[in-house]
C-alpha cells in the first residue's frame, strides 16, 4: 500500500555553534492514510523539528540546509513552489501546534480565527455553522459564546481545543500533531483521542502524533517510533515498542512513566493556610443580547494546607484550577470568602495593595507556561534576582544567591549571564522554580509545573520540587490534570468540577475509592499503558 506520507533521509543540520551539528540525521518514517504514527522521545530528540519539516515550517536557513525528501501523495513538500505550500499547510495537513497561546491571535475573536481557514480554503456553505460545529466537535461548551471570545479569555485546555478545531477545518488528509493534548485534562484528552479516532475511521485521516504521554501512544499509536538526539533508535508496532523494547533509551522513558499509585502518607502537619468560601464570577462575554449572568469559576471552596504538606488540586479544564491558584496569590480578586497565611494575616484576602508585601515572600507561584512567565528581554539570573532586589536585599547580593539557586535546581551558574530563548522547556521550569525560591517562601504554588515536559524531565521536575519541600518544609499546593503526577505528588487530593470541590481526601483513600462518580470517571478515562514490567492502571 502506497504511504500518504514517506519521509527518506532526512537530515536537519543546525546553525554553526549549537550543541550538535544535525537536528535530525537521516530519519526515516512511512505513514499510510488512517494509521498514526507516534513520534516520542526526550526535549531535543528533534521530534518537532521533523514534523515541522513536513509542511516546511522550519526557518528558512534550516530548510536550506536539509537534505532528503518529505513526500506527501507522492509530491515532496521540500521543493514545492510557495502557491502549492500555501494550499497544501491547513488543506491537505492540519497542523496542531504545542503552545496555544502563543499560536493564537490575542486580538482577534475565537471565531474570526477558525472561520479564516474557511476563507483560506475556499470552504462551500454555511461558514459560522461550520465554526460553530467544530468548536462543538472538540468539546467546548457554549460555542455561540466561545465564537465572540479571545484567547485569553479561555483556559489553557480550552485555547488547545481551539487548535484541533483549526486543524480539522478544512477535512485534511494529515494531522501533525505537536503534543495536542499536553494542556488537557483526562477526560477532555479522553474526548479529544475518541474524536480523532472517529476522523480517522470516517474519513481515512492519517495521523502524525508527537506526545510525552504514553499514556496517548498506548491509546492512538499504530506505529511508534523513538528519537534520540535526532536519530531513529527504535521504531515498529505499539505492543511491540511498549511491552517488548529492544533499546535501554526506551526502557529508560517508560520507566519514568509514575504509576497511577498513591504514594505513602505523611502525617498531618501544622496548618499553614486555611481558605473559606471562595467566590469567583467572570463576567459574560459576547453580544450584549447573550450575555446573562456570568462564568462561575469557584463556588463557596474550601481547603487547607499544612507545613511540608502537597495537597493536589485536579479537574477538567475550565473547573477553577488556575482561577483558584491565582485568587490564593492575590493575583486575581474574589468576590467572597477568606484565607489565612501564618504569619501574614488571619485574612490576607481583605489587604489594601500596599500591604501584600509579606504575602509575596510568604507564598509563590510556579506558572504553567514557562515559555510565557520568563520575560525574553531579560537574563535568567536577572529574572530570579528582582524578587529579593524589589524587597531590598542588595543587587550584589540577589545575583549571588541567583547562581546559587540556579545550581540548587541542578543548573550550571554560569548560565544566569543568558536568556531565556537559549534554554530549554524543562531548563525554564527549574528557573522559574529557582525564581519562585529566591523569596524563601513558605508556600509554594505549582499550577501544571511539568504538562509540557517530557517523561524523563517531568520526573526530574517532579524529583527537585520533593527534594525542596522535604528540605526546607515548604508547603505546595500542586495544580494538575494528571492523575498519575499527583499520585506521586500528593498527601490529599482536592477535586474540582465546575467551581466546585466534589471530593477531598487522602490520596490513598481518593485514588483507591473514590465516593463521587465524577471522581470515578477521571480514573477511569486515565489510558492503561501496558508495559513489559507492569501495567500502569487506575485503581478504581
Amino acid at each position: 500500500m502506497s504511504a500518504l506520507l514517506e519521509i527518506q533521509d532526512l537530515w536537519i543540520e543546525l546553525p554553526a555553534g549549537a550543541d550538535r551539528r544535525h537536528a535530525v540525521e537521516g530519519l526515516s518514517l512511512r505513514l499510510e492514510a488512517g494509521r498514526t504514527l507516534c513520534l516520542v522521545g526526550e526535549s531535543g530528540s528533534g521530534k518537532s523539528l521533523a514534523a515541522a519539516a513536513v509542511v516546511r515550517l522550519l526557518p528558512s536557513a534550516l530548510i536550506r540546509a536539509s537534505r532528503g525528501r518529505i513526500l506527501l501523495e507522492g509530491r515532496d513538500t521540500l521543493t514545492m513552489d510557495e502557491a502549492a505550500l500555501l494550499q497544501v499547510r491547513g488543506g491537505r495537513v492540519g497542523y496542531i501546534f504545542q503552545d496555544p497561546l502563543s499560536c493564537l491571535n490575542p486580538l482577534e475573536r475565537i471565531g474570526v480565527q477558525v472561520r479564516e481557514v474557511l476563507e483560506r480554503h475556499a470552504w462551500v456553505g454555511d461558514r459560522s455553522a461550520r465554526v460553530e460545529q467544530l468548536l462543538s466537535d472538540v468539546g467546548l461548551p457554549r460555542p455561540q459564546q466561545i465564537v465572540h471570545q479571545y484567547p485569553w479569555q479561555l483556559s489553557g485546555g480550552q485555547r488547545q481545543r481551539v487548535m484541533i478545531a483549526i486543524a480539522l477545518a478544512a477535512d485534511p488528509a494529515l494531522i501533525v500533531a505537536d503534543e495536542p493534548t499536553t494542556a488537557l485534562d483526562v477526560t477532555t484528552q479522553a474526548q479529544i483521542l475518541r474524536l480523532l479516532r472517529q476522523l480517522q475511521r470516517d474519513r481515512g485521516l492519517a495521523l502524525l502524533l508527537i506526545t510525552h504521554d504514553f499514556g496517548v501512544v498506548a491509546e492512538m499509536a499504530d506505529d511508534v517510533a523513538v528519537l534520540k538526539d535526532g536519530r531513529l533508535v527504535e521504531s515498529g508496532p505499539r505492543e511491540v515498542v511498549l511491552a517488548r523494547p529492544r533499546e535501554a533509551y526506551t526502557q529508560r522513558l517508560l520507566a519514568a512513566v509514575p504509576p497511577l499509585r498513591a504514594r505513602a502518607a505523611r502525617p498531618p502537619a501544622a496548618p499553614l493556610l486555611r481558605a473559606q468560601g471562595l467566590h469567583k464570577t467572570w463576567p459574560a462575554t459576547g453580544p450584549w443580547w447573550r450575555r446573562a449572568g456570568g462564568v462561575e469559576a469557584l463556588a463557596g471552596v474550601d481547603l487547607s494546607v499544612g507545613r511540608g504538606e502537597t495537597l493536589a488540586v485536579v479537574g477538567e479544564s475550565g473547573s477553577g484550577k488556575s482561577t483558584l491558584a491565582r485568587v490564593l496569590v492575590r493575583l486575581t480578586p474574589c468576590q467572597a470568602g477568606r484565607a489565612a497565611l501564618e504569619g501574614v494575616a488571619d485574612d490576607y484576602l481583605a489587604l489594601r495593595p500596599h500591604q501584600l508585601t509579606p504575602l509575596r515572600r510568604a507564598a509563590q507561584m510556579v506558572f504553567q507556561d514557562p515559555y510565557a512567565s520568563l520575560n525574553p528581554r531579560h537574563t535568567v539570573g536577572h529574572s530570579i534576582a528582582m524578587g529579593p532586589i524589589a524587597h531590598g536585599v542588595p543587587r550584589a547580593r540577589a545575583l549571588r544567591d541567583a547562581c546559587e539557586l540556579l545550581e540548587r535546581v541542578r543548573l550550571d551558574p554560569r548560565v544566569a549571564d543568558r536568556y531565556p530563548n537559549e534554554f530549554s522547556g524543562g531548563q525554564r521550569q527549574r528557573i522559574v522554580i529557582a525564581r519562585a525560591l529566591a523569596m524563601k517562601p513558605r508556600l509554594l504554588i505549582a499550577d501544571e509545573p511539568v504538562s509540557a515536559l517530557d517523561v524523563s524531565v517531568q520526573a526530574e521536575i517532579l524529583d527537585l520540587l520533593e527534594e525542596i519541600q522535604a528540605r526546607d518544609g515548604v508547603g505546595m499546593i500542586f495544580i494538575t490534570h494528571d492523575l498519575r503526577v499527583a499520585s506521586r505528588m500528593a498527601d490529599r487530593i482536592l477535586v474540582m468540577h465546575r467551581g466546585r470541590v466534589v471530593e477531598a481526601g487522602d490520596a490513598t483513600r481518593v485514588l483507591s475509592a473514590p465516593e463521587h462518580p465524577y471522581t470515578r470517571e477521571l480514573l477511569c478515562a486515565v489510558p492503561l499503558i501496558a508495559t513489559g514490567a507492569r501495567l500502569h492502571a487506575p485503581t478504581a
